[in-house]
């Protein structure tokens, strides 16, 4: 094997490696993410840390500034609020091309990707990668119809950025909100072409992660939490 080829696998690994250490925890929010540590931790050359921390960075997990190194993105109730407010506003506009755009084929693939989400056991700790995934399937599965890709890589985007925030809000929702039932309620809406519906329920499916962060995690009083949340 080339070694460039060689280097392209270790800094896959110690991507895969780095972000799913911070979606279980290993690493905090706001932590220091020193690459010399890194370096002998994984194994790998300086210049293959940083490659993986550079695209952890564009996923919006890590948090990189001139003078000041990287570190896992923190987590405060201003960029909370402003993640939530952008991926309502870019995958409502998503949806509602969607529904006015969509085919049979998109109708087909809804179903398709909310039976495999359905299907896929949700763990409340720790990583979840498998129902992640079968999650982005399914949303990604609502808004391409819209048949914008620069839309659909943006949207893409923001949901690697609100990763982290699902992760935690995993254990504090825990047997008090029915996930599932809040995306079959989306779908519905969506195969119905009721895009005021539809809407709708897909912004309170956003603002009720956030609200709940808010709340519990970030201990906003509960009427400053709900006034920018819907």
């Amino acid at each position: 094997m080339a070694r460039t080829a060689v280097a392209h696998t270790r800094g896959g690994h110690v991507y895969e490696a780095i972000r799913a250490a911070i979606l279980a925890g290993e690493f905090t929010p706001g932590q220091k993410l020193k690459p010399n540590e890194l370096k002998v931790q994984y194994g790998v050359s300086l210049s293959v840390v940083r490659e993986a921390l550079a695209r952890l960075a564009e996923q919006r997990l890590v948090l990189s500034q001139p003078n000041q190194g990287f570190q896992v993105v923190p987590v405060g109730e201003k960029e909370l609020r402003d993640l939530t407010d952008l991926r309502v506003m870019v995958e409502s506009f998503a949806m509602r091309r969607a529904i006015e755009r969509g085919d049979v084929g998109w109708e087909a693939a809804i179903v398709a990707a909310h039976h495999t989400l359905t299907a896929t056991p949700i763990a409340f700790h720790g990583s979840n990668e498998p129902w992640e995934e079968a999650h982005r399937q399914f949303h990604h599965a609502l808004i391409k119809g819209c048949d914008m890709p620069i839309v659909l890589d943006l949207c893409s985007s923001l949901f690697d950025a609100s990763r982290l925030y699902r992760r935690l809000s995993g254990p504090l929702v825990e047997g008090t909100r029915d996930i599932a039932a809040e995306h079959l309620q989306i779908m519905e809406a969506a195969l119905a072409r009721d895009a005021d519906v539809c809407l709708a329920r897909l912004e309170l499916h956003f603002r009720t992660t956030s609200k709940v962060l808010l709340t519990e995690l970030l201990h906003v009083p509960p009427e400053q939490s709900s006034a920018d949340s819907g």
